[in-house]
């Protein structure tokens, strides 16, 4: 199936100027019919998701077009996207383990509050601190 910039927008939720910039980035390139007016496929669907599930992860988008040109260069390029999707997968590892630590020390001090407060200790306001 083919789809316009704006039934493509709406099926992505990409708006319309972010789809001309990746165009302009060549993440993705859609094919021009006739009348030169974009034409989206599944395929394009698919892709978009992916690059969207890049940048939710929070890869650059420095490397996402680097991935982009390794996927338009053929398949003799999977090696190469496999190393790039790996280094990506140990950032995002290296990331959930810091938000693992840190909900672990919110747990910590909701825990603590609730200890307080199942005492009846009072809890004292933060310190407001005088300007200098």
């Amino acid at each position: 199936m083919e789809y316009s910039i704006g039934e493509f927008s709406k099926l992505t939720g990409l708006g319309i100027h972010t789809l001309r910039y990746y165009e302009q980035e060549r993440l993705i390139i859609p094919q021009r019919n006739a009348a030169n007016r974009r034409r989206y496929s599944d395929s394009d669907l698919t892709w978009a998701d992916f690059i969207k599930r890049l940048k939710d992860t929070g890869m650059p988008i420095r490397d996402i077009r680097r991935y982009a040109a390794l996927r338009a260069a053929g398949d003799s390029t999977i090696p190469a996207r496999i190393e790039l999707l790996l280094a990506h997968r140990q950032s995002l590892n290296a990331q959930i383990a810091r938000l693992q630590e840190h909900e672990a020390r919110l747990a910590e001090k909701i825990e603590l509050y609730r200890q307080a407060l199942s005492r009846g200790d009072e809890i004292l306001p933060l310190a407001i601190f005088p300007e200098k």
